[in-house]
C-alpha cells in the first residue's frame, strides 16, 4: 500500500484514531497545556530535591496520566515509568544523578525553541546511560513540541516497518531519531493530506502496526491472528468509540444545563469554543454562549486555553465569576489543575468540577492532595444528578451565583 492511500484510508475510517482522537478533539488539545505545566513541577520538584524515590504518587505520574488518556495511540505509555526496583529501572527515582539529569534534560527541551537543540539535548540525556530511560520519553516531547517530534511505542515502530520497509527496533534512541526523519520527510512530501502536528501521521502508523488498517506489507500478520483476537480488537475499538460518543452527550448535556443557569442569572455565558456547535435538547450549545469570549490583558498562551474551559459565567463587565470543567471520563486531576491555572492566572474564585456520581470518591480523593489543601474550598464539585434535578428549580427561583451552593460539594479537610 502507497503512503497517500494508507493516508486516505485512514482518513476515512469514522473509528480511526483519526476521527476519534486527533480531529477536533478538545480534550487532546486540553492535555497540551495541562503536560507542559506538569513537566514545569516535574522539573521543579526536581531541581528542590522533593521529588519522590517512586513514580507512584509523583508529579511525572500525573503528567504520564494526561498522556496515557489520549487513548489509542498512548495506551500504555505509563509502563515504562513504573518503578521496577528488582530490575532498577528506570533509573532516575533513586539514583540522584540520573535524577538531576533527566531533570535538566525536561527543563532544556521545554524552553527549547528549534528541533536542534532538542536533539542535541536527546543525545547528551543518550549518553548518561541511565538505565531503562529510553525513546518512551518521546511521549513527552510530542507533547512539548508536536509539529516536531513524534510519539513512540511498539505499534508505531510496527507500523514504520511495515509500511517504510524498515527494521527499525523499539528502545533505540538511534532508531528513534531515524525513524523520526522518515515520518517529517513523508510528512512533507505529502503536506496536502497531513497536518503540521505529527500526531495526525503518527495515528497513521499506529492503526498500521495494530492491524487495524491493512497493507501488502502486514496482510499475512493480520491472517495470522487468531479470529477471536481480531474480532474482539474491532469490538474492543467500536465499543470505545460508542462509549464516547455516550460520554460526549453526557457532557454536553451538563454543557447545556450549566450554560442555560447562568444566563437565567444573568450572567453572560461562555461555552468551550470547540462545542459550540454541539447539541443538546435541539439546541445547539453555540446559541447559548457568546460569539467572543473578552480576555483582556490577558497572554495569548493562557487565554488559548481558558477558551477551552467548558462553561464560563460572566459578569456584566466581563469579569469571569465562575467556571465549571466536565469531566466525565477524562482525568480529574487534569481538570483540577486547569481551573487551578486558571484561578493563578486571572483570579477566578468560583470554581467547579463537574463529575458523575460514580467519581465523586475519586474528585474527594484529588482534593486531598497536599498541593490542594493549603486552598481551602478553592474548588467544590457538582454531580451530574444533581444539576440534572435542580436545574430548572435553581433557573426559577435562584438569583444570584449563591444558588450554586444549595447542591455544590466541598472537601473537609
Amino acid at each position: 500500500m502507497s503512503i497517500e492511500k494508507a493516508i486516505h484510508e485512514y482518513k476515512s475510517d469514522p473509528e480511526s484514531v483519526y476521527q476519534t482522537w486527533f480531529l477536533d478533539n478538545q480534550e487532546r488539545l486540553k492535555a497540551f497545556r495541562t503536560i507542559k505545566n506538569g513537566v514545569k513541577v516535574v522539573v521543579k520538584e526536581i531541581e528542590d530535591n522533593t521529588f519522590g524515590n517512586d513514580f507512584k504518587g509523583s508529579s511525572l505520574e500525573t503528567v504520564i496520566t494526561a498522556i496515557a488518556e489520549q487513548k489509542q495511540v498512548f495506551e500504555g505509555a505509563a509502563h515504562a515509568f513504573y518503578w521496577k526496583p528488582k530490575l532498577r529501572i528506570p533509573d532516575i527515582y533513586e539514583n540522584a544523578a540520573n535524577k538531576q539529569a533527566f531533570g535538566r534534560f525536561l527543563k532544556a527541551c521545554s524552553a527549547a525553541s528549534n528541533e536542534r537543540q532538542i536533539v542535541e539535548e536527546i543525545v547528551k540525556l543518550d549518553r548518561q546511560q541511565i538505565k531503562g530511560l529510553g525513546p518512551a520519553v518521546a511521549n513527552i516531547l510530542y507533547f512539548l513540541h508536536p509539529s516536531l517530534f513524534p510519539p513512540f511505542n511498539t505499534a508505531i515502530v510496527n507500523g514504520f516497518n511495515l509500511l517504510f520497509n524498515k527494521k527499525l527496533k523499539l528502545g533505540s534512541w538511534t532508531a528513534y531519531l531515524e525513524m523520526r526523519e522518515s515520518i517529517i520527510s513523508a510528512n512533507q512530501n505529502y503536506h496536502n493530506m497531513t497536518s503540521k502536528d505529527l500526531g495526525m501521521i503518527t495515528g497513521m502508523l499506529f492503526e498500521i502496526g495494530a492491524g487495524r488498517i491493512v497493507t501488502e506489507q502486514n496482510y499475512s500478520q493480520v491472517i495470522s491472528l487468531e479470529e477471536k483476537k481480531l474480532i474482539a480488537s474491532r469490538s474492543k475499538r467500536h465499543r470505545e468509540v460508542l462509549e464516547d460518543v455516550l460520554a460526549d452527550n453526557e457532557h454536553s448535556e451538563m454543557q447545556y444545563h450549566l450554560a442555560k443557569l447562568g444566563k437565567s442569572l444573568g450572567c453572560i455565558v461562555w461555552v468551550a469554543h470547540n462545542d459550540h456547535k454541539r447539541e443538546w435538547n435541539s439546541t445547539k450549545l453555540g446559541e447559548l454562549s457568546i460569539s467572543n469570549l473578552p480576555l483582556n490583558d490577558i497572554a495569548d498562551s493562557i487565554g488559548d486555553t481558558v477558551a477551552l474551559i467548558d462553561i464560563i459565567w460572566l459578569d456584566q463587565a466581563g469579569k469571569i465569576i465562575a467556571a465549571f470543567e466536565v469531566e466525565k471520563i477524562t482525568s480529574i486531576y487534569s481538570g483540577m489543575l486547569r481551573l487551578y491555572d486558571l484561578s493563578l492566572s486571572i483570579g477566578v474564585c468560583n470554581m467547579y468540577l463537574v463529575a458523575p456520581d460514580k467519581r465523586e470518591k475519586e474528585i474527594q480523593a484529588q482534593l486531598l492532595r497536599p498541593s490542594f489543601r493549603g486552598q481551602r474550598n478553592l474548588i467544590s464539585y457538582l454531580l451530574f444528578s444533581d444539576v440534572r434535578r435542580d436545574c430548572d428549580a435553581m433557573c426559577k427561583f435562584g438569583n444570584s451565583i449563591e444558588v450554586l451552593n444549595k447542591i455544590a460539594r466541598f472537601v473537609k479537610y
